[in-house]
């Protein structure tokens, strides 16, 4: 499972210029159910979108509270292109998503779990599978992009940054050793 939380100061879901769903101050969740996803996942993710410390406290300590803390809403939005592929051409490729009827049983699951885990009067859904309008003011803006496999929850930071251009420890390890004696330093061949 994938979803994209974002700290908000409202957000709503309109079909067919109809409101559906509104919220104020809280988190606006975009999730995505995986082919591979159990129950598990699930819960855990449910278990994260209502425990991160997304708000500073009264003291000014940020990132101290949680939307229970706060007593904020959550507006759950079903999106399976958060789990598109776009390595291969200028398509997006959907297969790393769960089919209709699994993907609708699960993000249903997930739904009701983060209801169940707090007052299911503050938790809001889309429309599975609709053309939704989704409306939001972010508030910071903060945003956090969450993935759940096998039960546990991981924040996904890249861990491959963009080689710089001056010359860096890990450069010179990646060179080659030398081929001939022309090649060596100097002080090895006296």
């Amino acid at each position: 499972m994938k979803a994209i939380l974002q700290r908000v100061a409202s957000a709503s879901v309109t079909v067919d210029k109809q409101l559906v769903s509104s919220i104020g101050r809280g988190i606006l969740v975009f999730a995505a159910v995986g082919p591979d996803d159990t129950q598990k996942e699930i819960e855990s993710m449910a278990t994260k979108v209502l425990k991160l410390k997304m708000w500073p406290d009264e003291a000014g300590g940020t990132w101290k509270q949680n939307v229970l803390d706060i007593r904020g809403e959550v507006l759950c939005v079903s999106q399976f292109t958060l789990l598109a592929s776009t390595k291969k051409g200028s398509k997006p490729d959907f297969h790393g998503a769960a089919g209709g009827e699994k993907a609708k049983e699960l993000y249903d699951y997930f739904f009701t779990k983060v209801q169940d885990l707090y007052e299911p009067e503050k938790v809001k859904n889309g429309v599975f599978q609709a053309m939704m309008e989704v409306s939001l003011v972010n508030d910071g803006p903060v945003g956090v992009d969450y993935r759940c496999e096998d039960g546990a929850v991981t924040l996904e930071i890249e861990t491959n940054p963009p080689k710089t251009q001056g010359k860096s420890k890990a450069n010179e390890k990646d060179k080659k050793p030398p081929t001939s004696s022309s090649e060596l330093p100097a002080e090895l061949l006296a």
